[in-house]
């Protein structure tokens, strides 16, 4: 894990895309991060692929570094922006790896751009679709996945909340770092996040208009799909039993697709686990799985 990421920024698609390249070389591999996260969330998965392959980890529209305009948050405009980082960098055949709302982009990806990538990964994600839970409305979905306001709260307050809440299971010491790149620190020592609350409704928009079983059976490419699960925690029960449904109707209607259930995980399985998250990828690209 000695390798250090370069910055870097990119003019794609009429705004600027921040990205971290972890140098490696081989087989291009793009990882993606899910929504009000930034590309930090790889910074434990991305140096040990990067022993083999080269990596690319990018901040999306609207979050981390990159550009934050008050539009574009649909899927095909945010794969446009995932094609320019493609394209600018010259990265042929990428398996684009993407952790929840992440992986759904690499999902429309996929069907959008089949002949691009060599496969793709959902890591804990690929599956998101709020339309479908009985009794849901938009306005709903708007109000139950909203971001939390931070308006007023201090940095110091964050961390303390942080620290002082309860986990099943221990993190790593990075993970602290990793959340606070998700927020900007004011001059008057409060935070904001990095992705607007204005933002975040228009993602949860797209996604409301987003259907993942009628995409399945479009993705040409490999599938490795490695959900996260927390068999014994009854607190999530009814997440574990919508996921585990949600991954049957993948199964069934992927064309080509694998499942490795992530037992004992939490949904930010790429900071609690990065070496079985970076493992399990790095087997399937050795193993020839993804072609």
């Amino acid at each position: 894990m000695a390798q250090t990421p370069i910055d870097g920024w990119l003019s794609v698609n009429g705004i600027n895309l921040h990205y971290r390249d972890w140098g490696g070389s081989g087989q291009p591999v793009v990882l993606l991060h899910g929504l009000a996260s930034t590309c930090h969330i790889w910074d434990l998965v991305a140096p040990m692929l990067a022993e083999e392959f080269a990596v690319v980890a990018v901040d999306q529209r609207g979050h981390g570094e990159s550009d934050k305009p008050d539009y574009g948050y649909d899927f095909a405009t945010v794969g446009q922006d995932l094609l320019g980082v493609i394209e600018a960098l010259n990265l042929d055949k990428p398996v684009i790896v993407g952790h929840s709302w992440g992986a759904d982009v690499a999902l429309e990806f996929a069907v959008a751009h089949p002949a691009l990538p060599r496969g793709i990964c959902f890591v804990d994600g690929g599956m998101i679709e709020p339309s479908a839970r009985p009794g849901m409305t938009l306005e709903q979905a708007r109000v139950d996945m909203a971001p939390p306001v931070f308006t007023g709260m201090t940095l110091e307050q964050f961390r303390q909340r942080f620290r002082e809440r309860p986990r099943p299971f221990p993190l790593p010491p990075e993970f602290e770092a990793i959340l606070l790149a998700n927020f900007a620190v004011l001059e008057d020592g409060t935070i904001r996040a990095q992705l607007s609350r204005e933002n975040h409704l228009r993602i949860i928009d797209a996604l409301w208009e987003h259907h993942p079983p009628q995409l399945y059976p479009q993705v040409s490419c490999p599938v490795l799909i490695l959900p996260a699960r927390m068999q014994n925690d009854d607190s999530v029960a009814a997440r574990t039993l919508r996921r585990e449904s949600s991954v049957a109707v993948a199964e069934q209607t992927l064309p080509h697709c694998k499942t490795v259930w992530l037992e004992d995980s939490i949904h930010d399985v790429p900071v609690q686990r990065p070496q079985l998250v970076a493992g399990l990828i790095r087997e399937h690209i050795v193993s020839g799985f993804f072609g």
